[in-house]
């Protein structure tokens, strides 16, 4: 089982990108995905999270209103479609996909399967 992220590139403050975090073997139906992101220096952080049952989506303070996440109708893709992007968005953005009970949503020991990151870098 595999998850790509991608998308990620150069983008001027206030502009946009959308993510892409697509699987391989499995579909997303049966699985929660989340975002975390990691800034150089910094901790990895949740950023969002789709449950598997119902599509509840869950955002970081940070984040929340400007960031969406969507899931495709074949449940092998889940975008995060980022608006309005600041300087301190910049980070390596990472998906991953679990079955986390509903308080472990925002922590990254909640999923098992990782993609391997996508640069974002934003410029002001």
């Amino acid at each position: 089982v595999q998850l790509q992220a991608s998308g990620g590139g150069l983008v001027q403050a206030g502009g946009s990108l959308r993510l892409s975090c697509t699987a391989s073997e499995i579909t997303f139906s049966g699985y929660s995905v989340g975002w975390f992101r990691q800034a150089p220096g910094k901790e990895r952080e949740f950023v969002a999270a789709i449950r598997a049952n119902g599509g509840n989506t869950y955002y970081s303070d940070s984040v929340r209103g400007r960031f969406a996440l969507v899931k495709d109708n074949s449940k092998t893709t889940v975008y995060l479609q980022m608006n309005s992007l600041k300087p301190e968005d910049a980070a390596v953005y990472y998906c991953a996909a679990g079955i986390p009970i509903l308080s472990a949503i925002r922590t990254s020991n909640g999923y098992r399967i990782w993609g391997q990151g996508t640069l974002v870098t934003v410029s002001s």
